[in-house]
């Protein structure tokens, strides 16, 4: 990673705000328009440099969120002039006449349901109904790599935090780990009874998290491929998964509108958040793990005390065989904000704590 993305990761994370109960998140919304219900995924760069969008049109949309244009690399006769020990030399192989805002990565025959973005920003992953999954350079701006480990669409793409692995979430009740370099899937993880629809890394990278619509969670060694974790106490598809940065708790939510909290630790169901009148589609924790956000198709986004329902459970102390259940959402609730006909399908908080938030609008006439 180029040493200046690693210098601006430690400023960002100095200039962090501490949330509370008092003190919220600023909000930042970025809305699609004209997109005709064309949208199925977004994501954010983990410096928020870059917004990434899968199309029901089988096309990947990326732009540029800061003045900064998305270049593209020199050619080959210019690159043999550039000092490849010198610090700035991934600015320097890349070409300003080629800058634009805005960029379209054009490959697969499908819907893409899913993006993510590599942690060092020059790679991107797609999959698709065409049962693909794309690796794009955002240096060439082009396709290198497609990996081909089923004969079902893809639902779910996510890079390992640390970048080389990442793992796939499919309809043909598996999810699978990958490497970058390879072509065949390095692990298998079967016993869903029904489609995988998400997955998510653990903070550590040694476990994957998968969510089906067999209504359970389900954790995975990564080492050993085994099966380490069932949760149990959706009712109704799993379409979003997310770990707590210090890695004990996992939240899921999807088609039942509710918010389930899990200790990792033994399995167990610890709180159960409940708001939202529409399928949830993404949800996301403050980097300090203080604030829990999250988004659904009604059009909101609600805010809630992660910190203060962390101290009531008091996860040390708990009777691991007869655990409470929190259900008193209202408790926990800090702020409701709304949208104006536009489904939120991504939430993210920056390295200072600021909360991005990417929605669809659909016009009342498209309804």
């Amino acid at each position: 990673i180029d040493k200046k993305i690693k210098v601006q990761a430690v400023l960002d994370s100095a200039k962090r705000v501490a949330l509370n109960h008092e003190t919220l998140p600023s909000v930042c919304c970025y809305t699609l328009l004209n997109c005709s219900n064309a949208v199925n995924c977004a994501t954010i760069s983990d410096d928020a440099t870059m917004l990434a969008v899968g199309m029901a049109n089988s096309r990947v949309r990326v732009w540029s969120l800061v003045p900064q244009k998305l270049r593209a690399m020199k050619t080959a006769d210019q690159l043999l002039d550039i000092d490849l020990e010198s610090d700035d030399v991934m600015h320097r192989i890349l070409d300003d006449r080629s800058a634009e805002t805005t960029r379209t990565l054009l490959g697969h025959y499908g819907p893409v349901y899913q993006v993510s973005f590599s942690p060092d920003k020059t790679l991107l992953l797609s999959c698709s109904e065409d049962c693909t999954i794309r690796l794009w350079s955002l240096l060439l701006w082009s396709c290198v790599v497609a990996y081909k480990g089923s004969y079902h669409p893809v639902y779910d793409v996510k890079f390992s935090l640390h970048g080389y692995y990442f793992a796939t979430a499919s309809r043909d009740r598996t999810a699978r780990l990958w490497a970058t370099d390879n072509y065949q899937s390095l692990r298998l993880f079967s016993g869903h009874f029904s489609d995988v629809d998400c997955c998510q890394f653990h903070p550590n990278s040694n476990y994957i998290a998968t969510g089906s619509s067999d209504r359970t969670v389900r954790l995975w060694d990564c080492v050993t491929g085994e099966q380490v974790r069932l949760m149990t106490g959706h009712k109704g598809e799993i379409l979003t998964l997310c770990f707590s940065n210090e890695g004990r708790v996992l939240a899921s939510a999807g088609n039942d509108c509710n918010v389930l909290l899990w200790d990792i630790a033994h399995g167990h169901l610890v709180a159960m958040l409940t708001g939202h009148k529409g399928p949830i589609y993404t949800i996301t924790f403050s980097r300090d793990s203080t604030i829990l956000a999250t988004g659904s198709h009604d059009c909101k986004i609600m805010l809630w005390d992660y910190s203060k329902l962390l101290e009531d459970l008091s996860l040390d102390d708990m009777n691991v065989h007869n655990p409470t259940v929190m259900n008193n959402s209202s408790k926990y609730l800090l702020r409701a904000f709304g949208t104006k006909n536009s489904p939120v399908i991504h939430l993210f908080f920056s390295r200072r704590n600021i909360m991005f938030c990417v929605c669809s609008f659909n016009s009342p006439q498209s309804n």
